[in-house]
């Protein structure tokens, strides 16, 4: 993942999710601990899903399986902190989907945090990789980051 990605704005993000900390995810060092972050990846990306119609829960006969994630972390976040969630397709595949997530603290310019997160559809039934269904890839495509 590139560093220069630190130095990013809401602006380069075509979705947001507001996200409130909880007092539970600061941990033993008053901060925010990693595993909330991957929570959050999966929070902007299913809360986009969902909203946009294409994921049911327990229904969808197609839907990710996340295969990989990453993060890099920029500055600390805190409770009782407001995250930002930045949402954008930077790859979309076949089968698969990598999406990027910036993660905004109260109001700051830049991510405290920016990391990586692939789905790849499966079908239900059969578990195996299926290709992403159009309604699905049109809209992903609202999200496509432009190079």
């Amino acid at each position: 993942m590139s560093v220069s990605r630190k130095f990013e704005t809401r602006a380069d993000y075509p979705h947001l999710l507001g996200i409130t900390t909880r007092w539970m995810d600061n941990d033993a060092y008053g901060h925010v601990n990693n595993v909330v972050y991957y929570s959050w990846f999966d929070t902007v990306v299913n809360r986009f899903l969902i909203d946009s119609g294409t994921l049911v829960i327990g229904e969808s006969p197609v839907y990710g399986l996340v295969v990989a994630t990453s993060c890099a972390y920029f500055s600390s976040v805190a409770f009782p902190d407001e995250i930002q969630a930045g949402l954008r397709v930077a790859h979309l595949g076949t089968s698969s989907v990598r999406y990027e997530i910036g993660l905004f603290r109260n109001d700051d310019v830049h991510p405290a945090a920016a990391g990586e997160f692939t789905h790849v559809y499966v079908d239900r039934q059969t578990q195996r990789p299926t290709p992403l269904p159009d309604p699905v890839r049109t809209v992903l495509n609202t999200l496509r980051k432009l190079d």
